[in-house]
């Protein structure tokens, strides 16, 4: 009786609290505070897989280079090698399928590492050596270069071609090929397909400049320095000219031709400096016709004009070339040290940024893209070509 008692007190006492309990299944599906029972987010991408790879198709194109050149006995440029064999893996002609996870980093690599071996090639671009070296040579730079400047944006505006396009053709034709082509193309924010077609362009007639102008010139030409100037202005890439330079040396036995060619192409590949920030400048204020003016601040402040016109990569290109002129002129010319820093920046760091970069386009860029551009954007390539060689 006494337990029975006990038992019926407890009920009553913790009758309430046992009946609002709810059941233990209810218990356990019920949600909890806190990140407990929450669903798990997926981790983000990093750059990891896709940078990687396209460091791994630009090693790959620059193996291929090399071999072509020893093989073929003419320099071969290891950047649209990469864009090449990127663009070839891209769209399955190997049977390689490019991995989702890899987007981001390819990404990456067109952007940032493109911009950051783009200030890299500063590194090697001084106006003490345009000044001591190729004073001679100026007017010639400036009479080719502004030719090709005024003459590839007509002429791709009558042929009906992008903007973007051709104003990649302009920078690829007119200062130094490839590298003019990177150097513009995150600038103006400008298409894969346009910046591909551009690289072709500079392949295609650069090397054929570099096989035929050797004779031509020779032919027309009064001068060693003539030949030199000449080869130095007519063809695209770097690479192309000093290969050309060497095969004239070479057939006519022609040391002076090859220093000439190779001071007056340095010279031009100074106007990085100048045309970049100008063709930016040029193409973002051609988008604002029609369009509302900015805010009275953004026309009265020259500073924010400046930042709006020129990205702040063009300024970091600017500002690394202006140390290496200061360096040039404080540094003893005996310190190996900073020789080879300059050299490791802007040569090997600078060539492997970029051949990462393009390789990236070409892993981002599909082939059926290319399949409607047509003859127009060569036409007007060889155009600009034979004008800036011309001129």
């Amino acid at each position: 009786a006494c337990s029975a008692s006990s038992t019926q007190r407890l009920r009553s006492r913790f009758g309430g609290f046992m009946l609002s309990s709810p059941p233990r299944a209810a218990m356990s599906s019920a949600p909890s505070s806190g990140k407990v029972g929450e669903k798990e987010k997926a981790p983000e991408p990093t750059v990891i897989p896709g940078v990687a790879l396209s460091a791994a198709t630009s090693a790959v194109g620059f193996t291929s280079a090399a071999a072509l050149s020893s093989a073929l006995s003419i320099p071969v440029s290891g950047i649209p090698m990469s864009i090449l064999l990127g663009i070839a893996i891209k769209n399955n002609n190997f049977g390689i399928e490019v991995p989702s996870a890899a987007g981001k980093g390819i990404t990456y690599s067109t952007k940032t590492i493109l911009q950051g071996g783009i200030v890299c090639v500063a590194a090697k671009l001084s106006f003490m050596e345009l000044l001591t070296t190729g004073s001679v040579g100026i007017p010639v730079v400036v009479g080719s270069v502004g030719a090709g400047l005024t003459f590839i944006p007509w002429a791709g505006a009558m042929a009906g071609l992008p903007r973007k396009m051709s104003l990649l053709l302009t920078a690829g034709t007119s200062i130094c090929g490839v590298t003019a082509i990177t150097a513009l193309s995150p600038a103006i924010d400008a298409e894969k397909r346009d910046v591909a077609v551009a690289v072709a362009n500079t392949v295609a007639f650069g090397t054929v400049g570099m096989l035929c102008y050797p004779y031509l010139f020779n032919a027309l030409c009064g001068s060693s320095e003539q030949v030199g100037m000449c080869l130095g202005v007519a063809i695209h890439d770097t690479s192309q000219v000093l290969g050309s330079a060497m095969s004239y040396r070479e057939t006519f036995d022609d040391e002076v031709a090859l220093r000439v060619a190779a001071v007056t192409k340095l010279t031009r590949n100074l106007g990085l400096a100048v045309a970049i920030p100008a063709l930016t400048y040029a193409y973002k204020k051609e988008m604002e016709i029609g369009e509302v003016k900015g805010s009275e601040e953004d026309t009265i402040s020259g500073l924010n004009t400046f930042k709006k016109y020129v990205p702040p990569f063009l300024v970091a290109f600017i500002g690394v070339s202006a140390l290496r002129t200061v360096g040039d002129i404080v540094v003893p010319e005996d310190a190996t040290l900073y020789k080879d820093a300059v050299t490791f920046i802007g040569s090997d760091v600078s060539k492997y940024a970029l051949g990462t970069a393009m390789a990236g386009v070409g892993l981002s860029t599909n082939a059926a893209s290319l399949k409607g551009v047509g003859w127009k954007p060569f036409a007007v390539g060889g155009a600009g070509a034979l004008v800036v060689g011309g001129t």
